[in-house]
């Protein structure tokens, strides 16, 4: 069962040895294109498996023409292919959330982009000879655990459509150099524009299945107002805008201290279902059109913006929305669901000018 905090009841000892686990990305990295390894989110569901690269393979089976078995060395031999993918977790922004959904308690960075390298997943599936009757992709990866009361691997399924998508990857490098254990070593599935559960980690099978998939890592990741509502699949990043803090923080509090002048604030924007069109800042209740950097990164990483302020002394507020081509804007208000997933409100920043 899912449960929501009480009124004011603190993080709990449960959320916070989570925490401990896994990490966020320092927002003052999202001045950087790349974001270094050492400083891109983690989110670990159950506990990191640590592989032996030698004897590790990869599997296909299921609804395909003849049955895979790839080593490491199988997937190096193939032909090469790399994406900046921008990676956010399903759940960032939860512990913002009133009330609180009970989980991995991000605040909001929970995201990152990384250079990734490795195989196309297609072509590994046409080479097994997946079949077009084929309903779904079932990928699992090598960490278990018990996720809503069902213990099992993490297994995360995607339609074939989506799987034969040319962007997929199957990753062995991040960044240029061979993926680290608890980026999910010795390879992992990339899924460009899809929120982080997507993208598998230590995965070890890939099952082309005539049936649809729904096991509990697809029952975790569904927009829920309630346990009785089903509610529809988390998939594809919704827009977001995040700010590099400007100034320098409060050692307690991490609000903002910034003197007088012209100040840049800048930042990044992303989405999952389209490039970024335009990015708003505001002051308080004045509203101002940021400059989009005349390209992302690559097409499936974020785009910087930049605005610059002209700050005087006092207390403020600043705020930063995205819009991208498919019409979708940032809410201003957060959208609240059972598990904390999906929200993209905009992000709120105490500013002190003196």
């Amino acid at each position: 069962m899912r449960r929501v905090a009480e009124p004011g009841e603190a993080i709990t000892f449960a959320e916070l040895r989570r925490a401990t686990r896994n990490r966020g990305m320092p927002l003052e990295a999202l001045a950087l294109d790349v974001t270094p390894v050492g400083l891109h989110y983690l989110m670990i569901h159950f506990d990191v498996p640590l592989l032996d690269e030698d004897s590790w393979s990869l599997r296909v089976v299921g609804n395909v023409e003849s049955g895979l078995d790839l080593s490491l060395a199988d997937l190096r031999s193939m032909p090469q292919t790399s994406h900046v993918v921008t990676l956010e977790c399903a759940g960032n922004g939860r512990t913002l959330m009133e009330p609180r959904p009970i989980g991995q308690p991000w605040g909001l960075e929970g995201v990152s982009t990384a250079e990734w390298t490795g195989v196309s997943l297609r072509s590994v599936l046409e080479l097994a000879g997946v079949g077009a009757d084929t309903l779904d992709l079932v990928f699992r990866g090598a960490d278990r655990g018990q996720q809503l009361g069902i213990e099992d691997e993490y297994r995360r399924g995607m339609s074939l459509d989506d799987a034969m998508r040319d962007e997929l990857l199957l990753a062995y490098e991040m960044n240029g150099r061979p993926l680290e254990p608890q980026n999910g070593a010795p390879l992992r599935l990339v899924a460009p524009g899809w929120y982080g559960m997507a993208h598998v980690k230590w995965l070890t099978e890939i099952d082309a299945s005539t049936d649809r998939f729904d096991g509990p890592q697809h029952a975790a990741y569904r927009y829920r107002q309630s346990e009785d509502d089903r509610g529809e699949p988390v998939c594809r990043m919704r827009p977001r805008a995040l700010m590099v803090p400007p100034g320098v923080p409060d050692s307690s509090t991490r609000e903002r201290l910034v003197e007088p002048g012209q100040v840049l604030i800048r930042g990044r924007a992303w989405s999952g279902s389209g490039p970024i069109t335009q990015v708003e800042v505001a002051v308080d209740e004045s509203t101002h059109l940021a400059d989009l950097d005349p390209a992302p990164v690559g097409r499936w990483a974020w785009h910087g913006w930049s605005w610059t302020w002209n700050a005087e002394p006092g207390e403020f507020t600043l705020t930063c929305r995205a819009s991208d081509a498919t019409g979708d804007v940032q809410p201003i208000d957060q959208r609240w669901n059972l598990l904390g997933v999906g929200n993209n409100a905009v992000q709120q920043l105490a500013v002190t000018v003196s």
